[in-house]
């Protein structure tokens, strides 16, 4: 296996600005300690699993924003995209809103240090109530190569996450 990637924790005043941003409040500092680092469960395994930071309930049609406190620096050449876990997706719908969530490697140089967020929506036809527990795996991330162009001559540089290189 080739190694790409390493996960690190945004500062504590990253991860609060998020939490402010998300849930209109501030976090505890203990909430930040207790963040875990992305983990592979087997040595089979593709996706790193990603461990939420609080416990939520989700009711169908509902939707949550989740700011990870997680970070990554990505080898040039390589993308984190991001997927609901696969139980969570087949037993309740769970979905990620921007249907899969890509992570650059330029990403980790932004003015928020590269902070990871999740937005999740119950997408459930069932009725079924999704609860995800603090520290529970939610979402996993896989690395995974990428070309360019031939003709490719992009110079522009990132400064923000979502839709931040079409401003």
């Amino acid at each position: 296996m080739q190694k790409v990637a390493k996960f690190s924790k945004v500062s504590f005043e990253q991860f609060n600005e998020g939490w402010q941003e998300a849930f209109g409040q501030a976090v505890e500092r203990d909430k930040y300690d207790a963040l875990k680092l992305p983990t592979r469960a087997t040595v089979g395994s593709a996706g790193y699993d990603f461990f939420s930071p609080l416990t939520f309930t989700l009711e169908p049609g509902e939707t949550i924003k989740v700011p990870t406190g997680i970070r990554a620096e990505i080898a040039e050449g390589w993308v984190l995209m991001l997927f609901p876990r696969s139980g969570l997706g087949f037993k309740y719908r769970l979905q990620m809103n921007n249907t899969v969530g890509i992570i650059d490697s330029d990403y980790f140089y932004s003015d928020n240090e590269g902070h990871i967020f999740v937005k999740l929506t119950n997408d459930s036809k069932e009725n079924k109530t999704v609860i995800v527990e603090a520290g529970q795996g939610f979402v996993q991330g896989l690395f995974i190569p990428f070309g360019i162009t031939e003709d490719d001559n992009v110079s522009a540089l990132r400064n923000g996450g979502f839709g931040s290189t079409t401003r």
